[in-house]
């Protein structure tokens, strides 16, 4: 990282970070050009691994080409803010960000329902209720993550 300064080394801020975040990019390997995709996501966490978790429709772009290559990377950010020094003609963004990589994979059973709640905690307080006939009809994907680095600048 070229900012060192800017660095989040702490996993727990990282994931901090995470929780804040509302979108999750993540880009795959198609046919020598990056594909990125914004998804909603969800979260679990275990010692120091990170597991993110995504849904979707079950067939598509995303899930063929996570079936040929099922490696990721992803990038998040949140906490945007300009920052302006009117005296010396400047500014700059603030931000909190978190890139990483890891293995996609299709997630059924237990682990689906699990993963179903974790996504709906990311974005409600709470125990949320979904209907069952929904969840069956629901692709989810899990993302488990080999690197990760934080990233913030503030004023």
């Amino acid at each position: 990282m070229r900012r060192n300064d800017r660095e989040i080394r702490d996993f727990t801020e990282i994931v901090e970070v995470i929780k804040k975040c509302d979108v999750c990019r993540i880009a795959l390997h198609d046919a020598g050009y990056p594909y990125m995709i914004p998804l909603n996501f969800g979260m679990k966490t275990e010692g120091e691994q990170i597991t993110l978790y995504f849904h979707g429709a079950g067939e598509g772009k995303k899930l063929e080409l996570i079936r040929q290559d099922n490696r990721a990377s992803f990038e998040m950010d949140c906490s945007h803010e300009l920052i302006v020094d009117k005296e010396g003609c400047r500014c700059t963004m603030g931000y909190e960000s978190v890139v990483g990589r890891g293995r996609m994979e299709i997630v059924e059973g237990e682990e689906k329902q699990e993963a179903l709640r974790a996504l709906m905690r990311q974005y409600h307080e709470g125990e949320f209720p979904f209907r069952q006939e929904v969840a069956e009809r629901t692709t989810v994907m899990k993302l488990t993550v080999e690197e990760v680095t934080g990233k913030r600048h503030r004023k």
